[in-house]
């Protein structure tokens, strides 16, 4: 079974600031099959549920900072089940939880709220970046992470690109967590060095096909595509990332 394509729309939010409705529409145009939000342009769950059921789109995911799962449970869950959202999850851990101590705290504070999360019938993941990576009083947060959650309860959307710019291979990564991995974000990578920066899917150095392969095997459910910051027009950025997928069989 083909792995489906969606878009973060954090990709294009210089254009879903100025009309959500009417970018979410021109990417279902553009041939993807989902979106995963970070942000819903202030559109009620409603509305929203509507949107994608216009559009034929179907949400992926849904990012929501670490702390609002205490303030907003209630909410949170009810609004993902009104759009038709499974994945609930957190995108970053703010700079004074980047060690150690902090890792755990998320860790614990993550199984809490993915065993509630499960019982509503949701799930809790985790979206990679760099710092994760680094070794902070001889400890990798990644580690931790991975270490310290439950895999039942705590499912991880690894980010290819943060993984590379952090040294290590996001294939093997994937090989050694294997199932955890129900959404793979891709992103492509280009220069070296500190000049390394973001580039569409397909047109920088990132070797996907053994990500693929190992994201397969252990049973992605999405493939989303992202860009956090565009050379071109983001919905041109978009467009090309989608057409390079095609062209390797993946759309």
């Amino acid at each position: 079974m083909q792995v489906p394509i969606a878009l973060q729309l954090y990709t294009v939010r210089d254009l879903t600031a100025k009309d959500f409705p009417g970018t979410v529409r021109k990417v279902a145009e553009l041939g993807y099959a989902g979106v995963e939000f970070a942000g819903t342009g202030g559109l009620t769950a409603e509305a929203l549920r509507d949107l994608l059921a216009e559009t034929g789109l179907k949400a992926a995911g849904n990012h929501v900072a670490i702390d609002q799962f205490d303030q907003t449970f209630d909410e949170i869950i009810a609004f993902n089940k009104t759009i038709g959202n499974k994945f609930v999850g957190v995108p970053y851990l703010p700079k004074e939880y980047q060690n150690p101590a902090g890792f755990r705290w998320a860790a614990a504070t993550m199984n809490k709220t993915g065993a509630q999360l499960q019982q509503a019938g949701l799930v809790l993941y985790y979206h990679n970046h760099a710092f994760e990576f680094d070794v902070v009083d001889g400890e990798r947060g990644i580690d931790i992470l991975y270490k310290e959650t439950d895999p039942a309860l705590v499912k991880m959307e690894i980010d290819v690109y943060w993984v590379q710019y952090g040294g290590d291979d996001a294939a093997a990564l994937i090989r050694a967590n294997s199932g955890r991995f129900p959404l793979i974000h891709l992103k492509d990578m280009t220069g070296t060095g500190d000049q390394r920066t973001f580039a569409e899917v397909g047109e920088g150095i990132i070797d996907f096909q053994p990500i693929f392969a190992a994201a397969e095997a252990q049973g992605a459910e999405w493939y989303i595509v992202e860009q956090d910051v565009c050379a071109r027009p983001s919905l041109e950025s978009a467009r090309l990332s989608l057409e390079n997928l095609k062209k390797w069989g993946k759309a």
